[in-house]
């Protein structure tokens, strides 16, 4: 319970960092943030879209083998 208190604490109330970040690993940090909330929703993507895709397929009648062709 004292370690949550205490993060609650630090979150509510941050104190400057008295710390310098240079311009590259400032970039690099947004970088590497924008590149793994993209994964992720790409991530999401892959996994709700192209089984949704395969069903409308099967909806239609359209079968795997022939689908791949027309691709």
């Amino acid at each position: 319970m004292k370690i949550v208190n205490l993060s609650i604490f630090a979150i509510l109330f941050p104190f400057a960092a008295h710390a310098y970040v240079g311009p590259g690993a400032g970039l690099g940090a947004i970088a590497v943030t924008i590149a793994v909330l993209l994964g992720l929703v790409l991530l999401l993507v892959g996994f709700v879209w192209f089984p949704l895709k395969r069903m409308l397929r099967k909806r239609n009648g359209k079968s795997e083998s022939n689908s791949t062709l027309e691709d």
